[in-house]
C-alpha cells in the first residue's frame, strides 16, 4: 500500500513536471487566465470548471483502465495523471493551431479593410462587410459584431466584443486602430491599414518557414518523450509484466524515467519555441 501511494504521489509529481507552461498555467492560474485560454482556443462558451472537470473525468478513466488492463495500483495512478492533463494539452494545441490559421489570414483581413476605406465606406460599414467577404476563419466574429451593431448602434462596445471575442494580438492592434481613427479622425488610416498588411503577410511568410524546418526535429523529441511510456504501456497488457512497479523501488524507478523525459521535453520546447505575440492591448 505505501508503494501505491509513492507510486501515486510520483505519477502526480511527473505530469506536472512534464506539462508545459501553458498547460500548467491553465490548471493553476486565476480564473481569468483560463477564461483567457478558453477564448484563445475559439472556446468562449466553455466555463472553466468544464476544463477542470473534464481533466478530472480523463484521469479518473485513464486510472480504471489501466488498472483493469495491468493489475498494477501505481502503473494505474501514473497513467491516471498523465491521462487527466490530455484535455489541457489539447487545449493548448488547439489554441496554437487557431492562432497558426488566423496569422495567415489577417494580412487578407487587413487588406479587405484598407480596400473598403479607400472606397469611401464608414468604419462600421468596412467592419461589418467582412463577415461577408473576409476570411472564413474571421467571418463569424465579424458576423457577430455586425448584428450587435445594427442593434446596438454602439462602434465602441461592438469593437470591445469583437476584440474579446477574436483573443488575437494583431486582431487587438487593427480593432484599436480604427477605434482611434474613428474617436479623432484623420486620413492615414488607410495607409496605415496597408502598411501593416505588408508588416503582418511578411511576418507570416518567415514564420511558416521556421516552423515547416523545425517541425521534424520537434515530432522526432516529442516521439523520443514519448516512446518510454508508450512502451510502458504495452508491458501493461502482459500479466505480471508491470508486478515489479507496485515496490518502493519500482515507484523510485518510474520517478527517475519521469524526471529523465521532463527535462528533455522541458529543453525541446525551450529549442524549438518561437516568439509569441504577447495581447498588450486587450
Amino acid at each position: 500500500m505505501s508503494g501505491a501511494l509513492v507510486g501515486l504521489l510520483l505519477g502526480m509529481g511527473l505530469v506536472l513536471v512534464l506539462l508545459p507552461p501553458s498547460a500548467r498555467a491553465s490548471r493553476t492560474a486565476r480564473p481569468g487566465a483560463v477564461r483567457r485560454r478558453l477564448d484563445a482556443a475559439g472556446l468562449p462558451d466553455v466555463a472553466p470548471v468544464r476544463l477542470v472537470l473534464t481533466c478530472a473525468g480523463a484521469g479518473a478513466a485513464g486510472l480504471v483502465l489501466m488498472l483493469v488492463v495491468s493489475g498494477s495500483v501505481v502503473v494505474a495512478s501514473t497513467f491516471g495523471v498523465l491521462a487527466s492533463a490530455l484535455p489541457a494539452l489539447a487545449l493548448g494545441r488547439r489554441a496554437s493551431a487557431r492562432r497558426r490559421a488566423r496569422t495567415g489570414v489577417w494580412p487578407d483581413a487587413v487588406d479587405d479593410l484598407a480596400s473598403a476605406v479607400r472606397a469611401g465606406m464608414s468604419l462600421p460599414e468596412a467592419v461589418s462587410a467582412l463577415a461577408e467577404r473576409g476570411p472564413s476563419a474571421l467571418r463569424p466574429a465579424f458576423a457577430r459584431f455586425a448584428a450587435e451593431h445594427r442593434v446596438t448602434g454602439a462602434f465602441g462596445p461592438s469593437l470591445d466584443h469583437l476584440k474579446a471575442e477574436l483573443a488575437d494580438p494583431v486582431g487587438d492592434r487593427v480593432i484599436e486602430a480604427l477605434r482611434l481613427a474613428r474617436e479623432v479622425g484623420g486620413t492615414e488610416l488607410g495607409r496605415l491599414l496597408r502598411t501593416l498588411s505588408a508588416v503582418l503577410r511578411e511576418d507570416a511568410r518567415t514564420r511558416a518557414e521556421l516552423e515547416a524546418r523545425q517541425a521534424w526535429a520537434v515530432n522526432a523529441a516529442r516521439l523520443a518523450v514519448a516512446a518510454p511510456w508508450a512502451t510502458l504501456a504495452l508491458l501493461s497488457m502482459r500479466p505480471g509484466a508491470v508486478s515489479a512497479y507496485d515496490s518502493a523501488a519500482g515507484a523510485l524507478v518510474l520517478a527517475i524515467a519521469g524526471v529523465l523525459s521532463a527535462v528533455a521535453y522541458v529543453v525541446m520546447r525551450r529549442i524549438g519555441r518561437l516568439p509569441v505575440d504577447e495581447r498588450v492591448l486587450a
